[in-house]
């Protein structure tokens, strides 16, 4: 039996069906899944990538904060009279009481214990101790400003821990100020 025309091109055309399916399943497909999971690694790499890359940014302005407060340890060390912290805050408080009219009424300096937890050592650049002073004093509200401003430059570590303001009509125009501060003492 003799194939017609039509039948060898419908062979023909069958042929190239199954040569165009085996290609696309044998190799284009599996080859597909590759490049996918190609591009899956990529995409995990770069996300990887870029968190290292985050991570290096925070590193190096973490490694920028620490210089910057290194730097401004060493102006602060600088500042710092090793240990003569408490006479000058107390040399201040004299000359401003006199030129600011402020009138102490009561000062009690306590020198805080500071001791490190038990089995613990603590090695620390810088030691130091905290004195709390609790002062009482007579002052009107411009002097009491200005004083405060002036405990601000002083050239040591000095914090305002409390501080009441109470009116009393009896000795107006001076308020009575109850304050509490902190002074640093360093041992270098």
């Amino acid at each position: 039996m003799a194939i017609k025309k039509r039948e060898k091109i419908l062979i023909l055309f069958v042929g190239i069906a199954i040569a165009i399916w085996a290609f696309d399943r044998f190799y284009y497909v599996p080859q597909k899944r590759k490049i996918m999971e190609l591009e899956e690694q990529v995409r995990a790499a770069d996300l990887k990538l870029n968190e290292l890359f985050m991570y290096t940014k925070g590193v190096e302005s973490a490694e920028a904060e620490v210089s910057r407060l290194e730097k401004e340890l060493q102006g602060f060390k600088k500042r710092t009279l090793g240990g003569e912290e408490f006479r000058a805050f107390l040399r201040h408080l004299a000359k401003d009481s006199d030129r600011l009219q402020m009138k102490i009424v009561s000062l009690s300096p306590q020198e805080e214990k500071s001791s490190p937890p038990e089995g613990k050592k603590v090695n620390s650049a810088v030691q130091y101790k905290r004195v709390t002073v609790q002062m009482v004093l007579s002052s009107t509200f411009s002097a009491l400003g200005a004083y405060l401003r002036g405990i601000e430059e002083l050239p040591f570590l000095v914090t305002l821990e409390s501080l009441q303001v109470e009116r009393n009509e009896k000795i107006l125009p001076f308020l009575i100020v109850t304050m509490g501060l902190s002074v640093h003492i360093i041992y270098l």
